[in-house]
């Protein structure tokens, strides 16, 4: 069933007491000035470890902790436990709508072919999934990435059940046959792809015309409650992870190692998700530079990569609002100032940094 927006909301609301976030309290003796960040474990967050590894800000302590539930994520940054969260690029209206401190402030990473909506080879059209259950992540980009493919069939985007499903797990559900498709990313829609003979891709974010809406993609965010009293330590450590990106970019082999180690990953998977040569354009995921990122913020002159426009984050911001009404998540569209904060890029820029 499609999940309802109180059944997530209360799971954005976790005790700050849980395990995980005890789990994030580290020693009160410090190199340097602490900056906490949470995310998944996903190489397209690796920056921050190379940060950390390049002792790129020496008097930051940086310290990445990896979480798979991106909403345990975002209550913890609600609770003052971590100031940054890397993260899927749909969070931010569902922040608004509950008047929480969570404010995007830049695009990370644009999904180029990571993310492939795959069907079971008896689905012979798109009019065949009606009444059938899709593996998403309900809550996140992949739900609405196969709204977006139904609507564009002519299927209303609720005619379909969505099946909230672990990506490790999305295999063996597809072989089954207890659903008719999955919207996966890499390495898990290669493997579900493989495991499944005859199965096919429907929708890719390879396509230009994904990758012009940016509507599948990674952005971070930033505490808003914390930033006020702490603009000069973001500042910094938004420098360190875009100096990180510039220097993995001249030395991806090792770069690509120290995202591995970090991450717990294998080597060939990282490769399969950012690639081997540092382009960002080798693989399925393409990183934002700093420039890119600012132009998409529109803190920057000039357009963005992919047939992107200046100043898109709103447009995307307005986009996931949009959906997230029609799924039952949120109850109206907000204010870009509840949810977008593009004034760090803007000032990293005009202090004539260009990453």
């Amino acid at each position: 069933m499609i999940g309802t927006a109180s059944a997530l909301l209360r799971r954005v609301k976790i005790s700050a007491l849980s395990s995980l976030a005890c789990a994030l309290i580290v020693s009160t003796s410090f190199a340097g000035e602490r900056v906490r960040i949470a995310g998944l474990t996903w190489p397209g967050y690796g920056w921050w470890h190379i940060a950390k590894a390049k002792n790129l800000s020496p008097d930051l302590d940086i310290s990445y902790q990896a979480i798979e539930d991106p909403f345990q994520s975002f209550s913890l940054m609600a609770s003052g436990q971590v100031e940054f969260v890397s993260s899927t690029a749909e969070f931010a209206p569902i922040g608004a709508s509950q008047n929480m401190p969570v404010r995007m402030f830049a695009f990370g990473n644009l999904s180029n072919g990571t993310d492939k909506f795959i069907l079971r080879p008896e689905v012979k059209s798109p009019q065949d999934l009606k009444g059938k259950s899709i593996a998403v992540m309900v809550g996140g980009l992949p739900q609405i990435m196969v709204g977006v493919y139904l609507e564009k069939n002519g299927i209303p985007f609720d005619s379909v059940q969505y099946v909230n499903i672990i990506m490790d797990q999305a295999a063996a559900a597809l072989i089954g046959g207890s659903i008719a498709g999955a919207e996966l990313w890499e390495p898990f829609g290669s493997q579900a792809l493989s495991s499944v003979p005859d199965s096919y891709v429907v929708a890719s974010t390879s396509d230009p015309e994904w990758a012009a809406t940016a509507l599948v993609a990674d952005a971070h965010y930033i505490n808003a409650e914390w930033l006020k009293d702490n603009r000069p330590t973001a500042l910094k450590a938004l420098k360190a992870m875009y100096d990180a990106i510039a220097w993995w970019k001249k030395n991806p082999s090792e770069g690509n190692q120290i995202i591995a180690d970090g991450m717990k990953m294998s080597i060939a998977d990282v490769e399969l998700v950012i690639g081997k040569d540092g382009t960002g354009r080798d693989s399925g995921l393409a990183p934002y530079t700093f420039m890119e990122a600012a132009q998409f913020c529109g803190a920057a002159p000039g357009d963005p990569p992919f047939g992107q426009k200046n100043g898109q984050i709103f447009e995307h911001f307005d986009l996931t609002n949009e959906w997230w009404v029609k799924f039952g998540m949120v109850k109206e569209k907000y204010q870009h100032e509840k949810g977008v904060d593009c004034s760090l890029l803007k000032e990293l820029y005009d202090s004539g940094y260009r990453g």
